[in-house]
C-alpha cells in the first residue's frame, strides 16, 4: 500500500528489482537492487510496470535539490524508490477494487510520491491512474503522462487558456513543451514555439504556427506580445518576459525560485500582468485523474502524440539520467522495465 508521502509499505517476502540510492548526488549514486515487492491493500491496484520516465524532476530528486524536494524523498538521504510516471499492466487488485481488473493496461503518476522506477508498484484505485489509450505502446503511454500532465495543468488550470488567445512556449521541444504545443493548439490558441534549429520542424509539425529559433532570435526583443508566455524549461524570468505579455497576460514557469515567488506577489499587487508558478505534482488526485482521462481522449482523437527521444533499460537508468542532465533531450526519455 502507499503512504501519504508516496512511499510504498510492503507485506510479504516476494522480491522485485528497483532503482535505489543511499545518498544524493550524480547519476553514479543510482543502482538497481532487489527490494520487497509490494502487496495491494483492499482498495489498491498492483501494477507490473513496463515503462517509466526520467526527466528533470527525477534528476532534481536524485540530487536532493532544491531542498524542499527532500520532504518527499528523504531529508538526509533518499529513502524511497524514485520515479512517479508509469505505464504497465494490472497484475492484481484488492478485494474492494471495482474500477480495474487484472490484465488491463494502465498509465498514471504517483506524484508527489514516487516508486515507479521498479518492476511493481501499488496505488489506490482512485489514484491518478487510467486505462492506456488504445494502440499506444507502454513507452508512448508513459511519455503522455510525462509532459502531458504538467502541460495540461498549466494551460487549463493556471493559464486558463482560451480559444483565440496567443501563447508563446519557451522550450517547445522538451517533454512539457511538445505536449503544451499540441494541447494549446487543440484548445484553439495561436501557438508560437521557441526551440533550437534542430527541432524547428518537429515543433511546427506539432501545431506551432510560428517557430522561433532561439540560436538566432531572442523572442523578448521582437516586439511581439502574447496573452500567455509559458516557460516550460525555466530559462527566462518574468522580468525578461514581461514586455512580451499583452495586457492581462500571464507568465508561467515550471521551475521554482525565490524570484518567481516574489514576482507572483508583486504582479498581483501592481498592474494587470501575472507571474505564475505551480507545483503541478501537488494537484489533487481527482484533478490529475481528470487530466489523464482528457489526455487519453486527445490521443484517441488523434490530437495528441507523445514524443520519445530515447529508451533505456532499467539497468541503464544512470545513463538515462546522464542524458537528461545534458539538457538537450527532445520529448521524453523512457526507461523500459522488463519485457
Amino acid at each position: 500500500m502507499t503512504t501519504s508521502g508516496g512511499e510504498q509499505t510492503t507485506r510479504g517476502s516476494e522480491r522485485m528489482r528497483a532503482v535505489v540510492a543511499t545518498t544524493y548526488g550524480s547519476p553514479d549514486v543510482l543502482r538497481v537492487d532487489e527490494v520487497t515487492k509490494p502487496t495491494p491493500a483492499d482498495d489498491e491496484v498492483l501494477v507490473r510496470v513496463r515503462a517509466t520516465v526520467v526527466g528533470p524532476p527525477d534528476a532534481a530528486a536524485r540530487e536532493g535539490t532544491p531542498l524542499p524536494i527532500r520532504l518527499f524523498s528523504g531529508l538526509r538521504r533518499p529513502t524511497a524508490v524514485p520515479g512517479d510516471v508509469f505505464a504497465g499492466d494490472v497484475e492484481a487488485v484488492g478485494r474492494n477494487v471495482a474500477r480495474f481488473a487484472p490484465g488491463e493496461a494502465v498509465f498514471g503518476t504517483l506524484a508527489p510520491g514516487s516508486g515507479a522506477h521498479a518492476e511493481y508498484l501499488c496505488l489506490p484505485e482512485d489514484g491518478a491512474v487510467a486505462l492506456v489509450p488504445s494502440a499506444l505502446t507502454y513507452s508512448d503511454a508513459a511519455a503522455v503522462c510525462d509532459g502531458g500532465l504538467t502541460a495540461m495543468a498549466f494551460l487549463t488550470d493556471h493559464a486558463q487558456l482560451r480559444a483565440g488567445e496567443s501563447i508563446l512556449i519557451n522550450g517547445a521541444s522538451g517533454s512539457v513543451g511538445t505536449a503544451a504545443v499540441q494541447l494549446a493548439s487543440e484548445l484553439g490558441a495561436t501557438v508560437t514555439g521557441v526551440c533550437s534549429t534542430a527541432n524547428v520542424e518537429l515543433v511546427r509539425s506539432l501545431g506551432a504556427e510560428t517557430v522561433v529559433d532561439y540560436t538566432h532570435t531572442d523572442f523578448t526583443t521582437t516586439g511581439e506580445t502574447y496573452d500567455v508566455v509559458f516557460d516550460a524549461v525555466g530559462k527566462r524570468s518574468y522580468a525578461a518576459c514581461r514586455d512580451s505579455l499583452a495586457a492581462g497576460g500571464r507568465y508561467l514557469t515550471t521551475v521554482p525560485s525565490l524570484g518567481i515567488l516574489r514576482q507572483m506577489v508583486q504582479s498581483r499587487l501592481v498592474g494587470d500582468r501575472r507571474a505564475v508558478f505551480a507545483a503541478t505534482g501537488l494537484s489533487s488526485t481527482s484533478t490529475k485523474r481528470a487530466h489523464l482521462v482528457a489526455l487519453r481522449d486527445f490521443v484517441e482523437a488523434g490530437a495528441f502524440r507523445p514524443v520519445v527521444d530515447r529508451e533505456y533499460a532499467l539497468d541503464d537508468v544512470a545513463d538515462a539520467h546522464r542524458y537528461v542532465d545534458t539538457g538537450h533531450k527532445v520529448g521524453s526519455v523512457v526507461v523500459t522495465v522488463g519485457s
